[in-house]
């Protein structure tokens, strides 16, 4: 486990013509629809998001009870959640998930070739604390998967656990200090503290394609793999597929996994594609013993620090070196390498540094459009292939299989840019530029709801708080939060994800920090005696606005991409809450863990309402 330098990009870049080249491609793209060009999954299309593929649901009697904590979501989000309440104390904590078991996307998605797409050292959480170690960089899904069942087990979460249940109401009860839950399985739980951990990967969505109930062949989507008509695992092995016509709607990250597996293993597969993926290198060797036994306590805090101030959310950094060393954090060795190579470093300005960066992404992104061609041998395919947009416009992916696999001659890759995306479906195939593909198997790897209005993403049908006010409408335009975590009007309800906090490139290092938080107010509320506790109107409201005075305008960069969740679709920002990103806090992620480290050590929960709070002695 070495560190790194620059990466070698090529020089003679062009950036002028290049922005040209950008604009036209993503003119091409962008669909005046936005976000609402996909598919809700319910009513017909239910079943896509409902069926649970790995786990036979069984009856069981309804459940009405009081709870002290109940977390909704069993993913990384829900399980630290779970954690750090029962670090600090706090007992009765009961998870409802929706899965048959704790994973997460972890649990749903076990598709052919599944792993963490970057350094599993620094996403896969407590290691330390489980003395676990991942078998190599990139950890396979079912590692993880593993790994999640083992915090569950660590922490005593499957004690309340209620798994294949669906939250189908919240609603605060006034004058009970109690939220109803109710489920799909008729259970009626009356819970005083609820934490919502549903993730940020938690629902599939589908393209809104014509006819997509008429075809009548085999059809699902990605995360919610059918093995029984596939064959094999997620190692491979689909020995099913060895006489069907198989088509592939997405080129995503999931959808850079699941090629060369179906490429090797169907007659003949089909990839439609809208926008490609930039597709980089992967060096995934086995964990080095001798590296892992050196680590000292505190490795894994120091590796995701290390990893985020080399993100693209950082990116010049001097006097420490890259220890994740990948393409994520490409970028930020080249940049810092430019800075440190001028004569004098200290004198440069923050618009030269905005400079420099543009010019190195258009050089990595060069590079990774010449590593197209120099891998794929069919000229018109790898010139489709090739990704035209700034760096961190589609999430970046590596694999060292997906582009060789278009040289395959069962592999056909289909150029939907010209008409936005796929025409239609019909009872035999899609359609695609007036051409229709008879297959017998549709594959939709088309993503979650991630950048969708609120109510959509939440797969809740309400979510009501104090006097009857909608969550849905109360943050249809905005976030109104404290520190992210709690919103007025919703009294003892607490949020993970992205709102109005601090932002990682390590999605699981936010979703701890916010658990770790929101343990410490459910503790001290419990400590205290305490009926409820909400944000007070002044505080919140002077949350929103260090938010807003903080917040650096991405808009003209959001507006350069292609179309995708990272931007709307093309439109920038969410539906009526800023960016996928949510409004988050600007200063850095670190930046505001001091803040919350700071806020908690007074004590004196500054900004938060509570209510029937006992004297102290």
């Amino acid at each position: 486990m070495t560190t790194c330098g620059p990466t070698d990009v090529p020089t003679d870049v062009d950036i002028t013509a290049l922005r040209e080249k950008y604009a036209a491609e993503r003119a091409k793209r962008v669909r005046p629809e936005g976000a609402s060009q996909y598919l809700e999954l319910e009513g017909d299309f239910a079943d896509f998001y409902e069926v649970d593929p790995y786990t036979t649901v069984t009856e069981r009697d309804p459940i009405v009870e009081d709870a002290d904590v109940v977390v909704l979501g069993g993913g990384f989000a829900g399980l630290l959640a779970g954690a750090y309440l029962k670090k600090a104390g706090v007992e009765g904590i009961r998870v409802i998930e929706m899965a048959g078991d704790f994973g997460g996307v972890w649990y749903w998605n076990r598709f052919p070739g599944v792993q963490c797409d970057n350094d599993a050292y620094c996403y896969v959480p407590l290691l330390e604390e489980l003395d676990f170690m991942p078998s190599k960089k990139f950890a396979d899904g079912a590692e993880i998967l593993q790994h999640c069942r083992n915090i569950g087990k660590h922490f005593g979460l499957y004690d309340g656990a209620l798994f294949s249940t669906q939250v189908r109401e919240l609603r605060w009860e006034d004058g009970g200090e109690r939220w109803q839950i109710s489920t799909d399985r008729g259970d009626e739980i009356r819970a005083r503290f609820v934490v919502m951990a549903q993730g940020s990967y938690n629902r599939p969505k589908l393209p809104g394609i014509p006819g997509i109930k008429d075809f009548t062949g085999h059809v699902f989507h990605s995360a919610r793999w059918d093995y029984d008509y596939t064959g094999g695992d997620a190692d491979g092995g689909l020995v099913e597929l060895a006489d069907k016509r198989v088509a592939l709607v997405g080129t995503g990250a999931t959808g850079i996994q699941l090629v060369p597996h179906l490429a090797r293993d169907a007659q003949q597969l089909l990839v439609f594609q809208r926008t490609p993926s930039s597709v980089d290198q992967r060096t995934n060797p086995p964990t080095d013993r001798d590296w892992a036994a050196s680590l000292k306590p505190g490795w894994q805090e120091e590796r995701k620090r290390n990893f985020h101030n080399w993100s693209p959310f950082v990116g010049v950094v001097f006097g420490e070196p890259d220890l994740v060393c990948d393409f994520w954090t490409e970028l930020g060795r080249n940049l810092t390498n430019r800075i440190a190579g001028l004569d004098d470093p200290s004198t440069v300005t923050i618009e030269q540094i905005m400079a420099f960066r543009e010019e190195e992404d258009y050089k990595i992104m060069e590079r990774l459009r010449r590593r197209v061609a120099e891998i794929v041998t069919d000229p018109e395919t790898a010139e489709a292939l090739k990704p035209y947009y700034r760096f961190m416009c589609k999430r970046p992916t590596s694999s060292e299989q997906y582009l060789a696999s278009f040289n395959r001659p069962n592999v056909t890759l289909v150029d939907v840019s010209a008409t936005k995306g796929v025409e239609r479906l019909t009872e035999k195939g899609i359609v695609a530029d007036g051409v229709e593909y008879e297959v017998d198997c549709v594959i939709f790897a088309s993503g979650f709801e991630i950048s969708t209005e609120i109510s959509r993403r939440y797969a809740i049908d309400s979510i009501t708080g104090r006097d009857g006010l909608s969550l849905f409408d109360h943050w249809k335009d905005d976030y109104k939060t404290l520190h992210g975590m709690t919103s007025r009007g919703f009294p003892n309800q607490f949020h993970m994800g992205f709102i109005q906090g601090g932002v990682s490139a390590n999605t699981t290092a936010m979703f701890e920090q916010q658990a770790k938080h929101i343990a410490y107010v459910v503790a001290e509320a419990q400590s205290r005696g305490v009926t409820t506790v909400e944000p007070s109107q002044d505080g919140q409201a002077a949350w929103v606005s260090t938010v807003r005075e903080l917040s650096i305008d991405n808009s003209a960069f959001e507006l350069s991409c292609t179309p995708g969740y990272y931007n709307n679709e093309g439109r920038g920002g969410a539906e009526g809450n800023g960016s996928f990103l949510g409004d988050f806090y600007s200063p850095g992620f670190y930046a505001f863990d001091e803040l919350l480290q700071a806020w908690r050590d007074t004590g004196d929960l500054e900004g938060l309402e509570l209510a029937g709070e006992e004297p102290s002695a």
